[in-house]
């Protein structure tokens, strides 16, 4: 029997895939709103992002989590997005 992997997850934008830990989450949750899911443990439909500024503004203009998510994402989600972005490229 092989040995079973574990699960990677693909970039709503660039299509690369990895172990989940690499990507940023965001879900819808089951009451129709959408968060940035840090622990990657939050119940409802997530979507998975390269923390990058290109993957991001890519996602953005392709409106690839309004179809990975069926909703329409608020614009303040991608700015929340941005900071955590800048906030992690400043500390490496």
């Amino acid at each position: 029997m092989p040995k079973r992997t574990k699960n990677s997850r693909m970039c709503v934008f660039c299509r690369e895939k990895k172990d989940p830990s690499a990507f940023l989450r965001i879900v819808r949750l089951p009451d129709g709103t959408v968060t940035l899911d840090e622990t990657g443990r939050l119940n409802g439909r997530g979507a998975y992002l390269c923390p990058s500024s290109v993957c991001l503004d890519g996602a953005r203009k392709s409106r690839a989590f309004d179809r990975a998510l069926k909703i329409s994402v608020p614009e303040s989600i991608y700015s929340v997005l941005a900071d955590w972005i800048r906030g992690k490229n400043d500390v490496h």
